[in-house]
């Protein structure tokens, strides 16, 4: 999973798709995480994404880097924890403008029963991470 999180860190800007009723949704996003072992990502209760993940929590991230691609697939469930919200917070402290851990806004949510696929180029081989 350290080589997911990394791909997705230095990729700077990853692409989040849900689900809303039967139609999919996408919007890029940029907060990544590893923590307690799990691969987090971070949004606001507030907004329409956080609405679609509690309604279908099944999501998909994608991101390129250096010509190659990304895919990661899976669940994700939010962690209420203070101290989850606020390991992101630190990790991304421009947003400390927008959000504080224990605002009833912030949310860390990680992946589960993942599946991330990674292709270097056009034609490679993917390499399939199981998390």
């Amino acid at each position: 999973m350290e080589k997911v999180y990394e791909y997705l860190k230095n990729a700077g800007i990853y692409y989040l798709a849900t689900m809303e009723g039967d139609q999919p949704r996408v919007r890029p996003f940029g907060t990544v995480m590893l923590y307690e072992g799990k691969l987090y990502i971070q949004t606001g209760k507030c907004k329409d994404v956080s609405h679609q993940l509690a309604a279908n929590g099944k999501a998909e991230i994608c991101a390129m880097l250096n010509g190659g691609w990304i895919r990661v697939a899976g669940t994700l469930v939010e962690d209420d924890r203070n101290e989850a919200r606020q390991a992101m917070l630190d990790l991304y402290p421009s947003l400390q403008t927008m959000y504080k851990a224990d605002d009833g806004n912030t949310q860390v949510l990680y992946f589960t029963d993942a599946t991330a696929t990674i292709i270097n180029s056009i034609g490679a081989v993917p390499e399939i991470i199981n998390f």
